[in-house]
This record gives C-alpha cells, structure tokens and sequence, in this order.
C-alpha cells in the first residue's frame, strides 16, 4: 500500500502556511511558565491554564468541556470560538 503526504503535494496549502506563520511571527510572544496549576479535571490541559496565567491572557478560546468548565477561570474568560466570534 502506498501513502501520499498531500500537504507536501499541495503547493497552495505550503503557500498559506507560509504567509500565515510571516505574518503571525511578528507578533508572537515568548511566555516563561512559572506557576504550575492543577485545576483542570484533565491534567493535560492545566499547561494551557498555566500559559494564560502567566501570559496575562484575558482569554481562552477553546472547544475542551475539560476547560470551559471552569469558566471564568481566576479572571479569565474561557469560551467556545463560535461564542468569541460571535462577541
């Protein structure tokens, strides 16, 4: 049996991953974390807490029951991307 990787055999898809990451590249922001937060009822998913934490977000977007649950969280908003969207 033979396997294709269609992203490398999409030219257009390279493209747009390419202008999107130039773009966003400019302004993206290292975050050290330094807290460790265990609030999540998914241990895997406290590293997103813990980013949000010590990044001084104000929001989290996301789509994990595991997180939207604890909306708010110490302050910040934690919503689906349609309701963000949807201001």
């Amino acid at each position: 049996m033979c396997s294709v990787d269609l992203a490398s055999t999409n030219v257009y898809a390279n493209e747009l991953r390419t202008a999107f990451l130039t773009n966003l590249l400019p302004v993206v922001e290292m975050v050290e974390i330094t807290q460790s937060i265990t609030a999540c009822r998914d241990p895997k998913d406290n590293k997103f807490l813990e980013l949000a934490m010590d990044g001084q977000a104000t929001c989290i977007l996301s789509s994990n029951k595991d997180l939207l649950v604890l909306h708010p969280f110490q302050g910040i908003e934690i919503v689906t991307p349609a309701d963000f969207l949807a201001g």
